[in-house]
């Protein structure tokens, strides 16, 4: 640390004397502190040419709202699931229940982590390692994957939203996830105290499971179902679970999807399949992995799930750069923030994924696509969000294409639609990455 230079008085000056040296740093300093950066660096002609129509569009009705909470991920494979659910039931008015999914994410997470850190323990991990350290503070987060949704879903099923609605808690999860994360970290503590592990895990499970049930209330495990169609038809099902109503009503095999990611780092090559190590939700569940391909395979796949089967695909992508909230776009030239800081900023994906600027942070699902003539190039796409129906275009979003190779990094497709090398590389063992790896990013 002796060889650090400090930030002294004669530094300082010259900074000052720099900025002051150029007029267009003050005249830059006087807009953006008046009317904020992205104001003053939103580029009108991109803005304005990036149009909302399309080729190809699927219509999903009314966007629903995570509100504050991380829950993406959840909401995003369930805008999926509802579309199939609408189809088959004859309506284009319902709405899954996200907290139902999220109490048994939370739940089935708790032991999860409660087990495999009682198996590192066992084996010797030191509790001041890396990655205990790591686990211990991601633990009980509102993020996740594809895989981990369809984890819950092929377990619990699903329930309309009407039979098990959004609480205070669920629809702003800081305080409950905050107590979460105190039982089960004490729990940790208990067992590298030299407690028995196979009592703590139980004990903490259960204080767990008591403070999701208080906070988000008592899922059904029955319910009677019945419903009016669009033609005015009432049908009755009686009696019903929630897996039998995943499965009687989502018959689109959404839990054989296969989960596609551009990694884009040399050393991890396309067509192989990866794997996070200590990242799961549901023990004996399918692990999260994913196959790497190129972005291009990603796009062609995304847009033929649209043509051909008219069906959302849910995907995850790093949504802030280059994001016009208010009016729901994202384009890599959106905002010219190089020419307002006089800075060029340069890197590319690879190099962002390596230097922890660019990962995956939010689901959601495709919802259209605008095609050349040709019939197979994409050139932009529409987006239904998560995030409510007061901005964008009543809560859906228009994505440029070239904004799709740079910040989109996963998708959701049929495994029937992969060739035959990748369905192969489907049954070889994936090249396992460490917990902190950012491909192990979760969508929030």
């Amino acid at each position: 640390m002796s060889d650090l230079k400090p930030l002294d008085d004669g530094r300082l000056a010259a900074l000052r004397d720099g900025f002051a040296a150029n007029p267009v740093n003050r005249l830059a300093m006087n807009a953006v502190t008046l009317g904020g950066i992205d104001k003053m660096a939103r580029n009108y002609d991109r803005a304005r040419l990036l149009q909302r129509r399309f080729s190809v569009t699927v219509d999903n009705g009314k966007v629903t709202s995570q509100a504050r909470s991380g829950r993406c991920w959840l909401f995003s494979s369930l805008n999926v699931a509802r579309f199939v659910a609408k189809r088959n039931l004859g309506i284009k008015d319902f709405e899954f229940s996200q907290n139902y999914a999220m109490y048994y994410d939370k739940l089935e997470r708790a032991n999860y982590f409660m087990q495999d850190m009682a198996a590192l323990h066992a084996a010797g991990e030191p509790e001041d390692s890396r990655l205990v350290q790591h686990l211990l503070h991601d633990v009980m987060g509102d993020g996740g994957q594809w895989t981990m949704a369809m984890n819950v879903y092929e377990k619990y099923g699903a329930v309309p939203k009407d039979l098990f609605p959004e609480t205070a808690s669920s629809q702003n999860t800081g305080q409950m996830n905050t107590n979460l994360r105190a039982v089960l970290r004490q729990g940790v503590a208990r067992i590298y105290a030299g407690e028995d592990a196979d009592s703590v895990v139980a004990e903490t499970v259960a204080a767990a499971h008591r403070v999701l049930t208080i906070h988000l209330g008592t899922p059904p495990t029955s319910f009677d179902w019945e419903w009016t169609d669009d033609e005015g038809h009432f049908h009755r099902d009686g009696e019903i679970t929630p897996q039998e109503f995943w499965a009687k009503y989502v018959d689109a095999g959404l839990e054989d999807y296969v989960c596609l990611v551009d990694d884009p780092r040399a050393e991890h090559p396309k067509g192989r399949k990866i794997g996070i190590e200590h990242l799961g939700n549901v023990v004996g569940g399918t692990p999260t992995e994913y196959l790497n391909v190129p972005v291009e395979f990603m796009k062609d796949c995304a847009r033929r799930i649209m043509a051909d089967e008219g069906i959302p695909v849910w995907f995850g992508a790093d949504c802030h750069p280059m994001m016009d909230r208010e009016n729901g776009a994202w384009a890599t030239d959106l905002f010219e923030y190089g020419s307002v800081y006089d800075f060029d900023f340069t890197m590319d994906k690879e190099t962002r994924v390596r230097f922890a600027d660019s990962a995956m942070n939010h689901a959601m699902a495709f919802v259209g696509v605008d095609v050349a003539d040709d019939g197979k190039t994409t050139r932009r796409w529409r987006v239904e969000n998560s995030w409510g129906d007061k901005i964008a275009d009543k809560g859906y979003f228009t994505m440029s294409d070239d904004w799709f190779g740079e910040y989109v990094y996963e998708i959701a497709v049929p495994k029937s639609m992969l060739p035959k090398d990748y369905l192969e590389a489907l049954n070889e063992p994936a090249i396992m990455l460490p917990a902190w790896d950012p491909m192990g990013a979760l969508a929030r």
